[in-house]
């Protein structure tokens, strides 16, 4: 399949729901976290997707692209720091913590992926299309 968009990235797609899927978790966190906790696990998860759509638009420069890629792993490993907070101040069943958890790992894990193997996303020069 030709991937035109980054929004057909498996990557992007499990980002996306993680993402959501933190939201709703961080619902229920205590008002008092609201500019700490609560702020800094939603901005670092969403924040993987906004890297992956800026890599996206940058892999006609290996660099660029890899560098993009790089933040957001470091944003998907952050919010996994965020999730282990959560579970130790019981704000976060640590089922659901550990779930969400392993789901920030297969994303990371993508995102090496794609790192290691960048040569075949970047676009060739003189060309617009994609993969």
């Amino acid at each position: 399949m030709k991937i035109t968009r980054h929004q057909e990235l498996e990557v992007y797609k499990k980002a996306f729901d993680c993402a959501l899927k933190v939201f709703e978790a961080s619902k229920s966190f205590p008002k008092d976290e609201t500019y700490s906790l609560t702020d800094q696990i939603r901005r670092s998860s969403r924040s993987v997707c906004a890297n992956l759509a800026e890599a996206w638009r940058k892999r006609r420069y290996e660099a660029a692209f890899i560098a993009k890629l790089n933040d957001a792993e470091g944003e998907a490993a952050e919010t996994q720091t965020w999730l282990e907070f959560a579970v130790k101040c019981n704000y976060l069943d640590k089922i659901a913590g550990r779930e969400l958890y392993k789901e920030c790992d297969e994303i990371i894990s993508m995102l090496t992926a794609m790192i290691v193997n960048s040569s075949k996303w970047v676009l060739p020069t003189g060309r617009r299309n994609s993969k």
